[in-house]
C-alpha cells in the first residue's frame, strides 16, 4: 500500500507514518517498492509479526519501569533494593501481562478482528 493511502485510512500524519515504516523496513518487517505498483509490503507473514515486536521497534522498551526492561535494563535512580520494592513488584505483574498480550497478538489477529467488523476492508487489505 502507498504511504498516502495508509495515512488517510488510519488517520495518521504522513511524516509520522514514514518514520514508522522506515523503522519497520530497517528491521526486515516490510519492504518498499517504487513505481506504479509500488508501496509497502510485509516481508513476513502477518501471523509472524507481533504487536510487541512492532511496538518495541517503534517506541523502544515496553516495560513501565527501567528496572523491568528486558532490552534496556537500568536500575532506578532512587532504588534501595529491587527485591524490597513494592512498586516494582506491582509493575512487574503489569509488565508481564502487557508483554503476554503484545507478544501473543499478531497483525493477522488484528486483521481477523477487523474482519468481524468490516469484512470488505479486510479483503481490500489482503489483496492490496
Amino acid at each position: 500500500m502507498l504511504i498516502s493511502e495508509i495515512a488517510v485510512q488510519q488517520s495518521i500524519p504522513k511524516k509520522f507514518l514514514e518514520q514508522i515504516l522506515l523503522d519497520l523496513k530497517r528491521s526486515g518487517i516490510v519492504v518498499s517498492r517504487r513505481g506504479k505498483q509500488g508501496g509497502y509490503l510485509l516481508l513476513k507473514p502477518a501471523d509472524a509479526i507481533t504487536f510487541g515486536e512492532v511496538l518495541r521497534l517503534v517506541d523502544g522498551p515496553i516495560a513501565p519501569l527501567p528496572c523491568l526492561s528486558q532490552t534496556a535494563y537500568r536500575k532506578c535512580d532512587d532504588c534501595d533494593g529491587e527485591h524490597l520494592c513494592e512498586i516494582r513488584h506491582v509493575f512487574a505483574r503489569v509488565a508481564d501481562a502487557t508483554r503476554d498480550v503484545l507478544f501473543n497478538t499478531t497483525i493477522a489477529d488484528a486483521i481477523e478482528g477487523a474482519g468481524e467488523q468490516n469484512p470488505a476492508k479486510v479483503r481490500e487489505l489482503l489483496t492490496a
